[in-house]
């Protein structure tokens, strides 16, 4: 049985990019996957401290994350894992702190320094980035969101073999808009695009996951 891990870069473990993580592993469960949900905010630890002893020659943790805390044990799940999706919503630009102190650690120790960052990974999995946004599309193209998410998407793709992203924009924040300082933003249109597009994007991450656990080919997989 294939196993799917989705990482859970929010705050929030029961809004939108927590339910979108959810859906991909439906989407995975329902082509027979096993699957599991991680929250980094449950967790304990810290970005990568640069001890640079996962590179170091005939190290004991050559290729390997040599800090020992609540990441340890989930890095050898992802090891064991037949595909990985992430979840996080933006801000400022870029994916949580939580997400990118993780990211750090699960793709540092695996570059090797050579011409071409080759991967000490040792197999091939599909991976996935599920992000969602407070701005729309439009904003996101003019702001240049896009140079910073496609790194991470670079990133992936180096180590695991394939990744691709899902963007879900101009995204719902608050459950009520009248009890919060926002008057950039229209309520009803907010409201109105959680009803009609949200549900979409919710297709969209249940595609990604069925994809993957149907093992059908993406970029560098085969």
């Amino acid at each position: 049985m294939k196993k799917v891990i989705a990482i859970n870069g929010s705050p929030r473990k029961k809004w939108n990019t927590a339910t979108l993580l959810n859906k991909a592993l439906e989407g995975a469960a329902s082509q027979g996957a096993e699957t599991e949900l991680i929250h980094l905010y449950d967790l304990k630890y810290k970005g990568c401290i640069s001890c640079f002893a996962c590179k170091l020659k005939d190290g004991k943790s050559y290729g390997k994350c040599a800090c020992k805390d609540d990441l340890t044990p989930i890095f050898k799940k992802i090891e064991q894992a037949d595909a990985l999706i992430l979840g996080s919503p933006i801000y400022l630009g870029v994916a949580t702190g939580e997400m990118r102190s993780f990211f750090e650690r699960l793709i540092f120790p695996y570059f090797v320094y050579d011409e071409n960052y080759s991967s000490l990974f040792d197999k091939k999995i599909p991976t996935g980035f599920i992000y969602t946004m407070n701005v729309t599309e439009q904003q996101m193209k003019d702001s240049g969101y896009n140079s910073n998410l496609q790194i991470t998407e670079w990133a992936l793709k180096s180590v695991f073999g394939a990744s691709e992203s899902l963007f879900v924009t101009d995204t719902y924040q608050f459950q009520d808009y009248s009890k919060y300082v926002a008057p950039k933003f229209n309520a009803e249109g907010k409201a109105r695009r959680r009803e009609e597009e949200f549900p979409k994007d919710c297709e969209k991450a249940f595609a990604m996951g069925a994809k993957f656990a149907a093992g059908v080919n993406i970029d560098g997989i085969n």
